[in-house]
């Protein structure tokens, strides 16, 4: 008997979802030897499987015509009241029943899955199921109102692939859903900008069903996803305003930004909330040929160089290839002997990922001043040990001021204290420029309006001190002091354009008229 395999199905995504898919050696690792400290709160956990009446699925393996309201596998992580003692813990093994469940595979005997699911039947991968976690099930939120995160997974992957993390967030006051990451018709991708698609509309589906919970603060929601499920965070966001702060896992956003661009929801002057992506290390040139995989992989990031409108944030793990940055990775995925790094460092590498997720929701979705000072630091002031992270960050930029921008502040303070304005403008815009003749123009437009005359001419006083030595302008204010019939201050002005410019014909005229 030959189990079904993904391997069949990833012809349809491009080689780069799967950067550390081939891996070849045994892991010696336990969720006790990742480190995490965990916080204040127990963590409970809840599962069900609702619908969504506006799609339709099919059941791939029941083999059968019909089609059904599309079933939506939901998965909460939750701060818990202090009342846990009395019931154990979930296992590992208690998440790979809802493995198997999202496969479809429900009634699949607890002695395969192992040999099922893509892992490795070893004693070490054995003993790993029976591993207790944090998460307990059937108790009572704890009071309060928290934060929301929904979890994306990575292609066609469980909803508790990152189970570790996800407890560790709700240990510190963070709700947090996921759901799979399933095609639009069966559970099989098919094309992978109609799969981002519907991902997105998954995580939308969370966000309704994260509302219905009373502990969930609306205000403060975000989007985490891992390789395809940053895919769907971004354009989620994009799409939805609720979205205030995104995390992405190795997001495949970072390889294939010409996928995401195909959706018609993309725009990046949308992507307008803070972001952080964490990255795999450096693939191996040996590595990169063997597998056919683009050298510019390791250095190209057009997603993060294309954001303008937020700060952005752009760390490498230098002991992390793409499996990793889940738990599910961590623990049961084979090594690649060609690159990946040893137990200890991939483990300890983790539980920086977890950290910085974590930090970096405590800064933008609870406004905690240390964790802003945290992921606003180099990895190294942070005890990171050396060489294990690189850091990058940017500021969103600022539009540029112009003249039309000045105008429009100028004309909301009726165009007093000109000058004021315009050096409190030089300190963030030092390249601000106004035209003389734009200037000029402005003015004289004020002058002539019956209701706007005054403050013609204080931008045309503003023009002649910007430009002292403009005889076209001091003629200009000259003749807009004549139509507002203030003929002694337009002599005055007339005789200091004709010292600007000897040959100014009109000046010579004008002072014969009201000297005449």
């Amino acid at each position: 008997m030959t189990p079904p395999t993904k391997a069949l199905y990833r012809a349809y995504i491009p080689i780069l979802i799967f950067l550390a898919l081939a891996q070849m050696s045994f892991c010696q690792t336990s969720l006790k030897d990742i480190g995490l400290n965990y916080g204040p709160y127990p963590v409970g956990f809840t599962h069900k499987v609702i619908s969504d009446p506006s799609r339709t699925y099919k059941k791939i393996y029941d083999y059968s015509a019909e089609r059904i309201a599309r079933p939506i596998s939901v998965s909460v992580w939750y701060p818990a009241r202090e009342d846990t003692n009395a019931t154990e813990p979930l296992k590992v093994l208690d998440y790979f029943h809802i493995l198997k469940e999202e496969e479809e595979w429900e009634h699949l005997p607890d002695e395969q899955l192992l040999n099922w699911f893509y892992y490795q039947n070893t004693p070490s991968n054995q003993g790993h199921l029976q591993e207790k976690t944090q998460a307990f099930s059937k108790v009572e939120f704890a009071d309060g109102s928290f934060p929301v995160i929904l979890y994306a997974p990575s292609f066609q992957a469980s909803s508790v692939e990152n189970f570790a993390l996800c407890e560790y967030l709700a240990s510190y006051g963070y709700l947090v859903i996921s759901s799979p990451s399933r095609g639009s018709e069966t559970r099989w991708f098919a094309k992978a900008e109609k799969e981002i698609e519907t991902q997105a509309r998954d995580l939308e589906f969370l966000i309704a069903e994260a509302l219905k919970y009373p502990v969930a603060d609306a205000s403060k929601m975000a989007a985490m996803g891992f390789s395809f499920g940053g895919f769907a965070g971004v354009l989620t966001q994009m799409r939805n305003d609720r979205i205030k702060a995104l995390v992405s896992l190795d997001g495949t956003e970072r390889y294939q930004e010409s996928v995401l661009k195909k959706s018609p929801f993309f725009d990046y002057g949308k992507l307008d909330v803070p972001y952080i992506h964490m990255a795999q290390k450096n693939i191996p040139d040996s590595v990169l040929k063997a597998d056919g995989i683009p050298q510019e992989l390791n250095t190209s990031f057009k997603l993060y160089d294309s954001i303008t409108k937020s700060q952005v944030y752009r760390l490498k793990f230098h002991n992390l290839t793409h499996s990793y940055f889940s738990t599910m990775g961590v623990l049961f995925e084979k090594r690649d002997p060609r690159q990946d790094k040893s137990d200890p460092l991939i483990m300890e590498s983790y539980r920086w990922v977890s950290i910085y997720a974590k930090t970096f929701f405590d800064a933008y979705l609870k406004g905690n001043d240390q964790a802003m000072e945290f992921v606003n630091r180099p990895p190294a002031e942070n005890e990171v040990s050396l060489g294990l992270i690189s850091y990058k960050t940017k500021l969103p930029q600022t539009e540029t001021m112009g003249f039309e921008g000045f105008n429009d502040l100028a004309a909301r303070q009726q165009y007093e204290k000109l000058n004021t304005l315009y050096n409190s403008l030089l300190v963030n815009n030092p390249d601000l420029v106004l035209p003389e003749n734009n200037l000029n123009t402005l003015g004289l437009q004020l002058v002539f309006d019956p209701e706007k005359g005054e403050e013609g001419i204080k931008v045309l006083r503003f023009a002649t001190e910007m430009y002292p030595e403009s005889a076209n302008l001091m003629d200009s204010l000259a003749e807009a002091y004549l139509f507002l019939g203030e003929e002694e201050k337009a002599l005055e002005s007339f005789k200091k354009s004709l010292e600007l410019n000897p040959q100014n014909h009109n000046a010579i005229q004008r002072i014969k008229e009201l000297e005449g």
